[in-house]
């Protein structure tokens, strides 16, 4: 009796209850604000798209957008310009507060980016507009330090559970994308609380979200996972080129063009180029139908991938606003379709393993990815969705989107790095 006793902390369960209840009535908050900005922007981002589409000289307008946007972000958002990188030096260091307006700051320049043609996703926007508009409870409430870490948690929950309608990869993105190798079980519940009911919010409010062709009937065989482990390779490396050339010529872009609102100009500039060059508008925006005629064989062509990094870089690294998650995974699905073409694979199993293994890599979130291949294509693609996604990983190394994340775990006991600091220190310095 006297165990049982012991073991059976009525006070402990009595917290446990109070935690719970504030964090589900916390994390719902932060959910509907989350949901229903999301909701907007995704509104908004349609309306840009398609009228770049009918109207498509509006391309040559791109260098002055992103003069505008540059001179907006120099006048009024110096200390938001870190993006997502900047809400998790907030989440590691909850000391200071999210300025609320990175959320119509990076609402409006990234629908301006796309209306303009720029490539560019929206992952990144929905992201910090959950956690700037979640961070705005957290003064009135008077919360800790670390209520408001979980609550900015809840944010990043929330905005990427709604935006992409994937609330069990929401949640776990929130707690993943913080370090690499470690995630904070902490934050669970309201984590999970604020995707799904961002979710259920973007959805009650008229989102519908994109559908893509998933394989049906496939035997999932040892010749397949071997097939499926070497694009892994692949896609790892993929996102290694893409995580590097973003950075390098965001590098370059601010040693060679001084004034801020200078930089997308230039940027601007060789999108039109590069469209003119490669003869079609394939690459510009989100890129959704290159991602959907990636499930069929002979959808795209085989450097269709590469293509889709180079716009992307050039219109992220010169200063544009957008996310990185889409091109992603239009990179990723298109690599996997070639790959599976040349081989005479299936085409289907591969350009859904690539769709969420080159972000895997790029962000160092492959359980996230696992978890958001499984909601978009199915448990019975999980097996390879998920060995695409941990052999891209590994492959990748300490690099990624994602300066900002720190190294809690090393890929390997070999490779080393300095526990605790953030990948930007495990980059070469110039």
């Amino acid at each position: 009796m006297t165990v049982i006793s012991s073991r059976y902390w009525l006070r402990e369960h009595l917290f446990l209850a109070w935690f719970l209840a504030k964090w589900i009535v916390l994390g719902s908050w932060v959910g509907v604000l989350a949901g229903s900005s999301s909701a907007i922007f995704l509104i908004s981002l349609d309306w840009a798209t398609a009228t770049r589409e009918r109207l498509p000289w509006l391309l040559f307008f791109l260098p002055l957008a992103g003069a505008a946007i540059g001179w907006i972000y120099s006048r009024f958002g110096r200390d938001v310009e870190g993006g997502n990188n900047l809400l998790l030096d907030r989440i590691h260091d909850p000391g200071e507060a999210v300025p609320w307006r990175m959320a119509p700051l990076i609402a409006l320049s990234t629908v301006g980016t796309h209306l303009f043609g720029g490539s560019a996703g929206r992952e990144g926007t929905a992201v910090q507009m959950g956690g700037s508009l979640a961070g705005l409870i957290s003064k009135p409430l008077r919360l800790r330090a670390e209520d408001r870490r979980m609550v900015l948690m809840s944010g990043v929950s929330g905005g990427f559970g709604a935006v992409f309608g994937t609330p069990l990869a929401g949640m776990v993105f929130g707690l993943e994308v913080l370090s690499v190798g470690r995630i904070r079980h902490d934050a669970i519940v309201p984590c999970f609380t604020a995707s799904v009911v961002g979710d259920l919010v973007c959805r009650a409010l008229g989102i519908h979200h994109h559908l893509y062709p998933a394989a049906r009937g496939v035997a999932i065989t040892p010749g397949l996972l071997m097939w499926v482990g070497l694009a892994g390779v692949a896609f790892g490396a993929a996102s290694l080129i893409f995580s590097e050339l973003t950075h390098a010529v965001a590098h370059a872009v601010k040693e060679l063009v001084k004034p801020a609102w200078g930089r997308p100009i230039v940027g601007g500039a060789l999108v039109i180029a590069l469209t003119a060059l490669v003869g079609n508008r394939d690459y510009l925006g989100l890129s959704l139908p290159m991602i959907e005629r990636s499930f069929t064989p002979g959808g795209v062509v085989a450097w269709a991938f590469l293509l889709k990094i180079v716009f992307t870089a050039v219109t992220l690294g010169s200063g544009f606003k957008g996310g990185e998650v889409t091109p992603l995974f239009a990179i990723g699905a298109s690599l996997g379709s070639a790959f599976a073409t040349m081989l005479g694979l299936p085409v289907g199993v591969f350009a859904a393993v690539g769709f969420v293994a080159v972000f895997a890599s790029a962000a160092n979130t492959p359980l996230a990815c696992i978890f958001m291949g499984i909601e978009l294509f199915g448990a019975e693609l999980a097996v390879p969705i998920a060995l695409g996604c941990i052999v891209s990983y590994i492959v990748s190394g300490h690099r990624g989107i994602y300066l900002s994340q720190r190294l809690d775990t090393p890929k390997t006991s070999s490779l080393g790095g300095t526990v605790g600091a953030p990948l930007r220190e495990a980059r070469p310095r110039h």
